[in-house]
């Protein structure tokens, strides 16, 4: 038991003495120096461009119906015809607009009388504004059914809709799929319109008049030219994000709402740190970005977050990133953070 015993001790003493008084592993990266070349870290103009998705919309859509239910008599247009803003679209039934002329010329023959006795202060006050508050109502309605009887189209577009047919009745009920009455919609397909959501730290650089581009897949050779007329004014709260309209010309039709583009919105230029990618490293089994400065011949590592890329480099964010730095650009693929650094001038 006694050697079995002095034997434990030994083995304790033997494997204390290799273990540093600290208590980490015995690896010192410093004790190794690692060839590496570097590059100073400068800032760079670059022009900086916004690039996002989005479907081409009509610069406007109309849900098209009179204002009150009531019996078709006539559409004039079908779906695929081109409209004319103040053309007639719908005759609706005239029934109640002719006994709404009736009652109007009622209701002016009955006001011109008791106006003449007004003024010959042959009736009351009282009479005479009875009169002429139906002969105003009478005016109004006869106005109101004439604008919902002869129906002219608001804009000038493409009926892309058609919901009912001459003669039948319009009930006025929802029958589209956003929820609202129409006999016909219309669509103004010349400009369009795409509309993109932007990070809110672009907020104070997007201003109305700047200039985008778009590119559409089934167009492969062609760019088509629009720039932002409408910026709203509040950012939504989960996604960080606000919307600007674009608008696109479309004077050749090529275009159509729902065509699926790519919109890039050109910001003025600014300096900012670029790097080459390849110095650029990326933690194991995570997404974690990383750079190695040299620190008086020790290597430093940085964390990052990556921008936008440039051909063969990348933008670089980073509080503890300054100009005049010495990036680690080659031999960084084996370093540690602490690791000697042994400089290679090209």
């Amino acid at each position: 038991m006694k050697i079995l015993f002095g034997k434990f001790l030994v083995g304790i003493i033997i494997i204390s003495g290799c273990t540093p008084p600290n208590g980490n592993k015995a690896f010192n990266p410093g004790e190794k120096e690692y060839p590496v070349k570097i590059q100073s870290i400068s800032k760079k103009e670059v022009t900086r461009t916004l690039d996002f998705t989005a479907n081409l919309a009509a610069f406007e859509e109309v849900y098209f119906a009179p204002a009150s239910p009531g019996r078709i008599d006539k559409i004039y247009v079908d779906v695929g015809d081109k409209v004319a803003k103040g053309q007639v679209l719908i005759e609706m039934d005239r029934t109640q607009l002719q006994q709404a002329k009736i009652q109007l010329q009622n209701a002016r023959s009955n006001f011109s009388r008791l106006d003449t006795l007004y003024n010959l202060e042959s009736i009351s006050e009282q009479q005479y504004e009875q009169a002429k508050t139906q002969y105003e109502v009478s005016l109004s309605n006869v106005k109101f059914l004439e604008d919902n009887t002869t129906l002219e189209s608001p804009i000038s577009g493409i009926v892309t809709e058609r919901y009912y047919e001459s003669k039948e009745m319009y009930s006025g009920a929802p029958n589209t799929q956003v929820g609202k009455a129409a006999v016909l919609k219309l669509m103004q397909i010349d400009p369009l319109k795409a509309i993109v959501n932007i990070s809110e730290r672009y907020f104070p650089r997007i201003k109305k008049g700047m200039e985008a581009r778009l590119h559409l897949d089934i167009y492969p050779a062609k760019n088509f030219q629009g720039k932002i007329y409408r910026i709203h004014p509040t950012v939504d709260m989960n996604t960080r994000t606000f919307q600007a309209e674009i608008i696109v010309d479309n004077p050749d039709k090529m275009l159509r709402p729902g065509m699926f583009a790519r919109v890039m919105i050109e910001l003025k230029s600014e300096k900012t740190i670029m790097v080459p990618a390849v110095s650029v490293m990326q933690q194991e089994g995570t997404n974690k970005r990383y750079i190695f400065i040299n620190n008086n011949d020790t290597a430093r590592r940085v964390d990052v977050k990556l921008g936008k890329r440039f051909n063969d480099k990348v933008e670089i964010i980073s509080d503890d990133i300054q100009e005049g730095m010495e990036l680690v650009v080659a031999g960084h693929a084996n370093l540690q953070d602490g690791s000697s650094l042994k400089v290679i001038q090209e």
